[in-house]
């Protein structure tokens, strides 16, 4: 019997949309090539829109004790506490515990995580996709719905889909390492050094220092033959410390490729993450912007499978995020540029300096950096929060007295109706068509809730859809766009 979807790649991306699919309720198995997790810890950080979205999961607690993240471009810091909203992102999380966690998540939902099965090929049907794979036991063949690449900046996906990967080749090259034993003093952000270096060193867990040396002339180069003392000796020169004596536990060479698919699906194939997108790791955007991609793609694949909305839905996955992919490739050469050349760059910082001063400029920064100001096109409609996220920590109060958080709301990964300010009993017929997908919540925005719509229409993935007043139409029609036809009708959740 043909699975719905193969996802390709177990990191970050390719659990977490697993782990999406099963809530949308599709049969989806992960492949991974390595026959065992990775301990590598690629990724660092995220940014405050990826937390919010294992919030929306219950995820986030699950990660442990994390740390609040300042924001920069180009090594320019952002004031992020000028701002009423909370841009912080967090740090200090291997990548590795990232990965335990959704893995522990996702096989817990009963999807089935392959270790060993890399992909060699893929013939596409009228009816699905034939998958083969060599694995742990020999070659094999296996039937999809769809699959879906996620495996990394060299995309075997992608390449046998025949999918561009546009981009200038790499220029520049960055030794990483994470290390014990080290007290240098922590620069969490980068320390700019004359002439075009930089150094970085951050704190991760059970004394793990993560550094990371760009020495101006530094070439992108093969990481099976970097040792650390030649990191050690570059951050020697830059600096004067010695960390020779460190004990490394992994390393890697890093380039400031930036490249983005020319494409993010094929007929039923489709690619997430770094095989869409790659970028410097000093960006620290690629695996937050990956897992978005995720929630993004997850819900929609998911209805589109149950058959309760039509194929078309699925065209709004690449109209919605490959615009996120183009704008972080030009922010990650921008800020490269401005970061790792030399002092003929310095008028340009200064005025940055200037302007994120000034609330206005430094918010679309933040905003950029941290997620929390992507929208999507909803139509028409005039509210300010239609097409962005709503923030998750919004309150509702129900009639029995208890509280709810919108972010609590998404467990399920269904689309839920809010309903507040009374009058609502149309809209609550309405949304009855819907009921097995979407659900229905009425009470009251808890306090200090200055500006949210009576009524708030909020997709899987968190972002508001439709709202009441200045949604620009019909409920009927919002819940139709994004949900498909109405279906059978169920009680809705008070």
């Amino acid at each position: 019997m043909a699975r719905d979807v193969i996802v390709v790649g177990a990191g970050p991306v390719g659990l977490m949309l697993a782990g999406e699919l099963r809530l949308g309720g599709a049969d989806v198995v992960v492949y991974e090539r390595l026959p065992e997790p990775s301990r590598e810890s690629r990724g660092a950080s995220f940014t405050r829109r990826t937390a919010e979205s294992f919030d929306q999961r219950g995820l986030l607690g699950l990660l442990g004790t994390t740390e609040r993240a300042d924001s920069h471009f180009g090594g320019v810091p952002i004031d992020l506490d000028m701002f009423e909203e909370d841009h912080y992102s967090a740090r200090g999380i291997p990548q590795y515990r990232t990965e335990r966690m959704l893995e522990g998540w996702v096989t817990g939902l009963g999807v089935p995580v392959r270790r060993g099965y890399a992909v060699t090929g893929f013939e596409e049907t009228a009816g699905g996709v034939v998958v083969a794979f060599e694995g742990p036991d020999g070659p094999g063949q296996e039937h999809a719905g769809y699959l879906v690449g996620c495996d990394g900046g060299r995309s075997t996906v992608r390449t046998l889909a025949g999918i561009g990967f546009p981009g200038p080749e790499p220029t520049r090259g960055f030794y990483t390492a994470d290390v014990t034993g080290l007290t240098t003093r922590r620069r969490r952000i980068g320390e700019d050094l004359p002439g075009g270096s930089m150094v970085m060193a951050m704190d991760l867990e059970n004394g793990v220092t993560r550094v990371v040396v760009h020495e101006r002339g530094m070439r992108p180069r093969d990481r099976e033959s970097l040792r650390y003392s030649e990191l050690a000796d570059a951050w020697q020169r830059l600096t004067g410390e010695s960390i020779h004596d460190g004990d490394c536990r992994w390393i890697s060479c890093f380039s400031d490729a930036s490249r983005v698919a020319d494409a993010y699906r094929r007929g039923r194939v489709f690619l997430a993450g770094d095989a869409t997108h790659v970028q410097p790791p000093a960006m620290a955007q690629g695996l937050s912007v990956g897992v978005q991609d995720a929630v993004n793609l997850g819900w929609k694949l998911a209805a589109v499978i149950r058959g309760t909305a039509p194929e078309a839905l699925l065209d709004t996955y690449e109209d919605e995020r490959l615009p996120v992919g183009r704008q972080l490739a030009r922010n990650a050469r921008a800020a490269i540029e401005l970061r790792l050349s030399g002092e003929e760059m310095d008028p340009v910082r200064e005025v940055l300096r200037r302007m994120v001063r000034d609330e206005g400029a430094a918010g679309y920064l933040a905003g950029m950096l941290s997620g929390l100001t992507i929208r999507y096109a909803m139509g028409g409609g005039d509210h300010p929060l239609l097409g962005l996220r709503m923030p998750p920590d919004r309150t509702v109060l129900g009639r029995d007295g208890s509280r709810v958080r919108v972010a609590e709301l998404l467990r399920a990964a269904r689309g839920v109706l809010v309903l507040t300010g009374g009058g609502g009993e149309r809209l609550v017929s309405v949304a009855a068509g819907w009921a097995d997908r979407v659900d229905t919540v009425t009470g009251e925005w808890t306090p200090g809730a200055d500006g949210l719509p009576q009524a708030v229409l909020i997709r899987p993935d968190g972002y508001v859809a439709w709202t009441a007043p200045g949604g620009g139409g019909g409920l009927e029609d919002a819940l139709g766009r994004w949900f498909g036809p109405a279906g059978p009708v169920n009680a809705a959740r008070n």
